[in-house]
């Protein structure tokens, strides 16, 4: 059976720390001899709906570290941007390539593809979860906090997107600490909500930045306005007076505290300029552990 990763469910909990465990591994292990090539003779599609720095790159060096070849695709540039149907789409890349990859809007959109492709497919971003980044957050937490992950508290500031909602499934497979602070309007997905406490996530949802950051491990955000949502920007900003992560507002968290952003980053808006360049800061191994992460996403799937 073609296994997926289209969202942090598709992944039991024993396989996330495996996952965390092998990443840590082709971390320690980049450039020496002997690097594992699960991909030789392989083609991975890099499919683009939305445009990408951390994605793209991350994907494109991943695939060739792994023996393989990376094919980028923009929708714009194929039949995907004139309308093609994407289950047709899905039928012939699985006869050409061995993996796909999509950064896209809709999250339905990658469960059709996966529903009538052949070979595995990963969700690179859609509007409703960011699972890869997830992962490796959660390897960096590993890495600057220590195992197991079940051990720290956990706080989300700013809108309940995409990276909330991936958060709050991690939150369910491990059974993690989560406390998320969003304004009204601005609250993560109710179903996801719902079926990660079911799975046993202790996970609350409040208003004040300060009730979600006091004595947490780890502090999150991303910006207030993603890709799609430039017109929405003022409004935003508006609805997120007082959600700046600054000194002031970290240093309620636990002392040894991390913070975390999956960039890019309006600085001024969600965080400040001190605290991202601070000493709690581990933004730039969050960003490297996108590679080590997705390279052991990629092994894991075409095993």
């Amino acid at each position: 059976m073609t296994r997926h990763f289209l969202s942090m469910f598709d992944f039991t909990p024993g396989e996330i720390v495996a996952l965390v465990g092998r990443a840590k591994e082709l971390r320690a292990g980049r450039g020496k001899p002997g690097a594992p090539a699960p991909l030789a003779g392989k083609t991975v599609a890099l499919i683009f709906e939305k445009a990408s720095t951390r994605t793209r790159v991350s994907f494109e060096v991943g695939v060739h570290e792994l023996g393989g070849h990376p094919m980028f695709v923009s929708a714009k540039d194929s039949q995907l941007g004139r309308g093609e149907p994407i289950r047709d789409t899905a039928r012939v890349l699985s006869r050409y390539v061995h993996l796909i990859m999509l950064r896209t809007f809709s999250q339905d959109t990658l469960i059709e593809l996966a529903r009538h492709g052949t070979v595995p497919v990963i969700n690179g971003l859609s509007d409703l979860l960011h699972p890869c980044q997830v992962m490796s957050d959660l390897q960096t937490v590993a890495e600057q906090r220590g195992e197991p992950l079940d051990r720290w508290r956990y706080a989300w500031i700013g809108d309940g997107n995409n990276m909330a909602n991936s958060w709050i499934e991690a939150a369910g497979q491990l059974k993690l600490d989560l406390r998320l602070a969003c304004p009204p309007g601005y609250r993560p997905d109710e179903g996801i909500l719902a079926e990660a406490r079911r799975r046993g996530g202790k996970i609350r949802v409040v208003d004040r930045p300060a009730d979600a950051i006091a004595g947490a491990d780890v502090v999150n955000t991303d910006v207030w306005a993603s890709m799609g949502q430039e017109a929405e920007a003022e409004k935003r900003r508006k609805a997120f007076a007082g959600f700046l992560v600054d000194d002031a507002l970290l240093a309620a968290a636990a002392p040894g505290s991390i913070f975390l952003h999956c960039l890019p980053a309006h600085r001024g808006e969600e965080v400040s300029d001190a605290v991202i360049e601070g000493p709690h800061s581990r933004v730039w191994d969050q960003a490297e552990n996108r590679l080590h992460m997705q390279k052991a996403i990629m092994e894991f799937l075409v095993r």
